[in-house]
């Protein structure tokens, strides 16, 4: 293959260094239209009575089912390293701001 051919298939992604810090969710409120997927991250302490959503994702429905493809199989090899990840009962959270989905 030449090297033009391998350009073309490559895609240069940069990462500034404020996004490489990420940014820590312990909650995510996914909502959808017709013809998009609308994840919330949000941090929520303990003894705080008010978050504030840190971060929106906008999606495809065709994105967001590749995404979940992904996070499942990322989660598989996870678990086969690391071992089972344990889903502990979580609390209600009240939510105040209209019908959504939590992950």
């Amino acid at each position: 293959m030449s090297d033009n051919n391998q350009q073309q298939g490559q895609i240069n992604i940069e990462l500034d260094e404020k996004t490489a810090d990420g940014i820590y969710s312990n909650l995510a409120i996914i909502n959808h239209s017709a013809s998009e997927f609308v994840l919330d991250f949000v941090t929520i302490m303990p003894g705080v009575p008010k978050a504030k959503v840190k971060s929106r994702i906008v999606l495809t429905p065709q994105h967001a089912k590749r995404f979940l493809k992904a996070l499942g199989e990322n989660i598989h090899r996870f678990e086969v390293n690391n071992g089972e990840i344990k889903d502990t009962d979580q609390p209600q959270i009240p939510l105040n701001f209209g019908p959504a989905g939590q992950a």
